[in-house]
């Protein structure tokens, strides 16, 4: 059998190696598979808009050939949860992301997701914890374990390689059962990642029908360690240096701020 092999490059080494390949076909996919999980999310929390991104819904780069969406809401259930894509898809670079942040109320975990193409697809899924894995086995064995074995049989997969980000904190950020790879677009391979996509989200949503609560005199300290995390995984993202190509580091700069909710807590 033969293992797939990691991709130990930035963003911007895989992007610059090939960066005028027409993925447009690819994201209109990857897309979709967001817009049907997001068809999910609506269906099951109150949701609303919020002002702090009505900016960002389009916007675009000076010459117009690199456009975004981000869109965030917040729900009685949910602190944050953001809509977005980044990116110029006929040179070979995308970015988009479904990351639902919950509340305090509940230690469910929070579900992280990013698809894209570099130009290759990208693909992250996985249940952000919101406790120590290492001390608290009952939290392991409950929301980790059965993602164990599609973690495992992908990780047999020879076409999906594992991302292995040179940034320290993106690791140390990732579950040890994270889906992160590269993987050559085609339809079977879109179809795998679509079903782990819903598998992923189906799962979470079942959490969610009887959500785990948090002690009352937990939930300050779980809502305080809750933004600290979300605020220095946009901050610490290597892809924003990307943004930065494409947009200038001022608009970046809100975008980065968009995306952990900056401007709301402001």
């Amino acid at each position: 059998m033969t293992l797939p092999t990691p991709t130990v490059k930035s963003l911007l080494e895989l992007v610059d190696e090939r960066p005028d390949e027409d993925r447009s076909s690819t994201f209109d996919q990857l897309w979709t598979i967001l817009a049907e999980l997001r068809a999910k999310l609506d269906a099951r929390f109150e949701l609303h808009p919020h002002p702090s991104t009505a900016d960002f819904q389009p916007y675009q780069s000076l010459d117009g050939s690199a456009k975004g969406f981000l869109s965030g809401f917040t729900g009685p259930e949910i602190d944050w949860m953001i809509h977005a894509y980044i990116g110029n898809p006929a040179h070979s670079f995308t970015n988009m992301h479904l990351t639902v942040w919950l509340g305090p109320q509940t230690r469910v975990p929070h579900f992280g997701m990013a698809l894209g193409t570099m130009p290759d697809v990208f693909a992250y899924i996985d249940y952000v914890p919101r406790a120590d894995l290492m001390t608290d086995l009952d939290y392991l064995d409950r929301y980790y374990e059965p993602v164990n074995a599609s973690f495992l049989r992908l990780k047999q997969d020879a076409r999906f390689s594992p991302f292995v980000s040179k940034s320290l904190y993106m690791r140390q950020s990732q579950s040890q059962t994270s889906h992160c790879y590269l993987v050559k677009p085609s339809d079977e391979t879109l179809t795998i990642l679509r079903d782990l996509a819903h598998e992923m989200l189906d799962r979470w949503l079942g959490w969610m029908s009887d959500p785990e609560p948090t002690p009352e005199p937990d939930r300050a300290a779980l809502a305080a360690r809750d933004l600290h995390i979300r605020r220095s995984v946009a901050e610490r993202d290597p892809a924003n240096v990307m943004g930065e190509r494409l947009f200038g580091t001022a608009l970046t700069d809100r975008l980065v701020k968009g995306l952990w909710g900056g401007e709301r807590e402001a």
